[in-house]
């Protein structure tokens, strides 16, 4: 909001539009230095002077004018400082409105959003929190900008791993026990396969065998199949409902079978394939790419094939205006090969394809390997953070009422905070005795400060004061610990923003990091709940609008806030 401001009150002084301003603004690194800076490199050259004498020239005509603004140069930069008790009233009133953070520039655009995507008859681990929480995270920060979203769950319940997974059933498997545990003896049989393939060259024929089985309708086939998908869908849903993700549709690559000949005849009456090895491909070397492979050499499909004939249907039955992939980064080549096949299908849409990609999640440096087994369940982590988060409660609030329930937020939102500060292309090593602390850049640190918040709220309604009504004099307001906590809360939105433009949700959470701490700040420097009913009320306003900023970014980056820890 300065930002927006400061365009304002730099036009008058030079030639640059306010969208070129606008992108060149800084917030500096220290408070002294002021709210605002603006570089003056690119005015170099218009106005023939080095970087630094502009800045004394602007600094100079700016202070001759200006009103509740004051400009200092600073080498080539041009801070500008902000009267608090003139500006700190305007912050208030507009971060106190109830759609605070939303904005319309997205309306009137659907985007889909593939994410999650675990394979059917293989445990939710950790490794696919990642693709989960990211991607929720994008939808609600594509939603509170104005955009239709849908999110698409696409499940991987096709290929040659049902193929291994019903040999290696017949093979060792008991229906027994599969019954009994259906996630895990599927993940021990799949891990027996490949340990027994170093010592059996004939397993892989007959994987392939029974996938060219299901992939004609074999009864027996489909029988194990639909078995395995109805068993693991049940698993996936109580996992999701913990983490409180939904999805708007949930369709499987089997779900585009039927559509994928389509895409194989359209390749060829465009003469894209050509044969490799006994193999189809499209040939791609003009991108400096490697071929897609569309069809394998016993004419069975792979996954460009079903991740074109996806494509063509999010666009052409779906009607989406951009279509997004949350997929790990190994699958980079992947994409690209599918999105250039695209391109040279002709379709006019393909830069409205785009992977979002990330790292790899590791648990105290152990890589995930589900051929392996090396498998973290999902569950067993979310189990103990709750369970490491209610000892914690326990000791700090013992009379909480509802204690489990509280927990359960902390201890899941320690974990997916603890993800979604990282940039999202990092690799992450995940602690979770880090993650679940109260202290330091936490989930629950954020989580406790909106609570300690909430106190100080429900401190002042039983005072009879109502934060609704803002006082206009900013007398209140300009402490340094207040009017640092203001311009916290004030970029909000342009935290969103960024969050957006570069689909990268550590913006946000390391944002809501920094609100807590400057908010925490306010709160240990000035009195808030005083002697005085006005004073009060002018710092109340500076709380309600703190919190409001810390719940609403935690619930877009899938936290749960509760009032009290």
């Amino acid at each position: 909001m300065l930002l927006q401001w400061s365009v304002e009150q730099l036009q008058p002084y030079v030639t640059q539009t306010r969208e070129e301003i606008l992108a060149v603004l800084e917030v500096p690194p220290r408070p002294g230095l002021g709210d605002v800076a603006f570089p003056c490199y690119a005015l170099a050259r218009e106005w023939r002077k080095p970087p630094d004498a502009i800045a004394e020239e602007l600094a100079a005509r700016f202070n001759e004018g200006a009103s509740g603004v004051s400009a200092q140069a600073a080498g080539p930069y041009l801070n500008l400082s902000f009267d608090p008790q003139q500006w700190a009233p305007k912050l208030l009133a507009a971060a106190l409105a109830h759609d605070y953070g939303h904005s319309a520039v997205g309306q009137g655009q659907r985007v889909i959003i593939d994410m999650s995507s675990p394979n059917i008859a293989k445990p939710f681990g950790v490794g696919h929190l990642r693709s989960t929480m990211i991607g929720n995270a994008l939808a609600n920060l594509y939603r509170i900008s104005g955009y239709e979203v849908v999110t698409v769950n696409h499940i991987g319940d096709w290929g040659t791993q049902f193929g291994k997974l019903m040999e290696a059933y017949k093979r060792w498997g008991n229906e027994e026990v599969l019954k009994e545990a259906p996630i895990r003896e599927s993940l021990r049989l799949y891990v027996k396969f490949h340990e027994e393939t170093e010592e059996d060259d004939t397993l892989e024929a007959e994987a392939r065998r029974w996938f060219w089985r299901l992939e004609n309708g074999d009864a027996e086939a489909l029988r194990l199949w639909q078995y395995f998908v109805s068993v693991s869908l049940e698993e996936f849903e109580r996992v999701y409902a913990r983490l409180g993700v939904k999805f708007d549709h949930t369709l499987g690559e089997s779900f585009y079978n039927d559509k994928m000949e389509a895409v194989v005849s359209q390749l060829r009456e465009l003469e894209l394939l050509e044969e490799s090895d006994g193999a189809q491909v499209v040939r791609l070397d003009d991108e400096g790419v490697p071929p897609c492979l569309i069809l394998k050499s016993d004419g069975t499909t792979i996954y460009p094939t079903r991740d074109l004939a996806t494509a063509l249907y999010r666009k052409t039955e779906m009607n989406g205006d951009l279509l997004l992939y949350v997929v790990g980064g190994e699958q980079k080549l992947h994409f690209q090969q599918v999105f250039h096949v695209l391109k040279r299908m002709g379709v006019g849409w393909s830069h409205q394809c785009r992977h979002i990609p990330f790292g790899l999640m590791k648990i105290d440096g152990r890589k995930m390997s589900t051929r392996k087994g090396q498998v973290v369940y999902l569950d067993e982590v979310l189990d103990e953070a709750v369970r490491k988060a209610e000892e914690i409660i326990e000791e700090k609030n013992a009379a909480l009422d509802n204690r489990r329930e509280v927990a359960e937020a902390v201890g899941i939102g320690a974990i997916v905070f603890g993800d979604l500060k990282h940039n999202r292309m990092l690799e992450v090593d995940f602690s979770l005795d880090e993650a679940i602390k109260f202290e330091g850049e936490t989930g629950p640190y954020v989580q406790y400060t909106a609570a300690r918040g909430y106190k100080l709220l429900k401190t002042g309604m039983d005072k009879g004061l109502a934060v609704d009504e803002i006082l206009q004099d900013g007398v209140y307001l300009y402490s340094a610990a207040a009017w640092e906590c203001l311009k916290m809360v004030a970029a909000y939105p342009a935290a969103i923003e960024e969050a957006l433009r570069v689909h990268e949700p550590s913006v946000l959470a390391r944002h809501l990091l920094e609100v807590s701490k400057s908010f925490n700040r306010f709160y240990n420097q000035d009195r808030v709940i005083t002697e005085s009913s006005e004073e009060t009320l002018a710092k109340l306003g500076i709380v309600a609008a703190a919190v409001q900023v810390l719940r609403s970014g935690l619930q877009l980056l899938g936290v749960k806030s509760p009032q009290q820890i």
